[in-house]
């Protein structure tokens, strides 16, 4: 490493990655700097992603593609199933990654394109200079230095620390952090190419619980439910525990993972003079469905664009670097945050009866796409009783 860089980015996942070879390829100096000893572990993620999403940024390798999905199906509290299939032949639903192997590879492309990376290295301070962020110190295997920047890009997850040390009011509230844990489990009989969420109070409250294949009789079983839910005796892992013993009484689990995820509003500001901040640590998570691959792949590439802007300007400031804030927050990602946070909340407030009714109004669905969006329309298109209790929000999504 360096002690001068045009560029620091801050956390090796995929905002951070994508960060760091964007800025590389439009000709600025990067270092990308990683607290894990190694890139993609633990992995903290249902590694879950949508196929037109991931083509936006890389080509699909099966080195790190575990199963491709043609199918998922959603069952309500009482177990009906609500099927949906995909109208055009050979359609997917999307990509359940290998993350150990896909971060480590997005990595491997920012190094190649020139990025110096540096693992089992964190940034314990912002270095501050007249209120501007111009870099951090870091500390690597116990020896402190430190790096200049022109920008630091924020990438360092749901903890969001730097942030927070820059001044940043990163406070998530409890009921809006899912709690979350997941077995990778073997030897269970399952569809390998449909995903299957469970939804109901009983079996996740105000969350839900998931299986997504890995390939043959292997699948990430896991589950996450509101902060404000957990406590002894009924914490994520005592719902996913009880599921798994009646579901899967003879799967053998693998791997263990635990973690939080926020499923809250974005940060009110996503910049400040000398600093961006990306992907989960900008609290871009869909709040309705807990994912967080492709918001933050496009805030981590946003981030570089604007930075390469600004560094050539000669201007880093907040108010330069607010562009960023306010693309984002003008995309379709960013209108898809807004909107998938009133579908959560009003979700979330619902009994179980009233799930059940919005699943049976339906028994089948056949989309040309699997997006969040396309299923909120169908669903209201046949239950219009939805329209009035959704309101405006119910007028803008059809």
């Amino acid at each position: 490493m360096k002690n001068k860089y045009d560029v620091l980015v801050i956390g090796g996942g995929p905002a951070g990655a994508i960060a760091a070879k964007t800025a590389v390829e439009k000709g600025l100096s990067v270092c990308l700097v990683e607290k894990r000893p190694a890139i993609g572990a633990p992995v903290r993620c249902a590694e879950g992603l949508g196929k037109e999403a991931l083509h936006e940024f890389i080509d699909p390798d099966p080195k790190w593609i575990s199963a491709e999905m043609t199918g998922a199906s959603i069952i309500a509290p009482d177990g009906f199933l609500m099927k949906l299939e995909s109208q055009l032949a050979g359609s997917k639903v999307g990509y359940i990654l290998d993350r150990k192997v896909f971060d480590r590879e997005l990595v491997w492309k920012a190094a190649e394109a020139g990025a110096d990376v540096a693992v089992k290295t964190r940034a314990s301070a912002p270095i501050i200079n007249n209120g501007c962020i111009q870099g951090a110190k870091i500390e690597s295997c116990g020896k402190v230095s430190k790096i200049a920047a022109d920008i630091v890009i924020a990438a360092d997850g749901v903890e969001s620390k730097f942030s927070r040390w820059c001044g940043i009011d990163t406070t998530v509230p409890v009921r809006e952090i899912m709690s979350s844990v997941q077995y990778v489990l073997a030897d269970i009989d399952i569809d390998q190419h449909s995903t299957v969420f469970y939804l109901g109070n009983e079996i996740a409250p105000e969350g839900y619980l998931w299986v997504f294949p890995k390939g043959d009789r292997t699948a990430n079983v896991g589950v996450g439910i509101s902060g404000k839910k957990s406590g002894e005796g009924h914490r994520a892992k005592d719902y996913l525990d009880r599921f798994v013993k009646k579901t899967f009484p003879h799967g053998k689990p693998i791997e263990y993972i635990a973690g939080g995820v926020s499923v809250c509003r974005p940060l009110e500001c996503t910049v400040a003079d000398g600093l961006i901040i990306a992907g989960d640590a900008a609290r871009v998570v869909d709040p309705l469905t807990g994912g967080g691959i492709y918001n933050g792949m496009y805030t981590g590439r946003l981030a570089a664009e604007v930075a390469a802007e600004c560094i050539e300007t000669g201007d880093v400031s907040r108010t330069a670097l607010m562009k960023y804030d306010k693309t984002w927050r003008t995309s379709k990602m960013g209108k898809a945050l807004v909107r998938n946070y009133h579908i959560k909340e009003y979700l979330i407030r619902q009994p179980d009866a009233k799930l059940n009714e919005i699943i049976h109004s339906v028994s089948k669905l056949n989309l040309r796409d699997f997006t969040t969006l396309s299923l909120i329309k169908e669903i209201i298109r046949v239950n219009p009783k939805l329209m009035l209790e959704l309101g405006t929000l119910a007028a803008s999504i059809r």
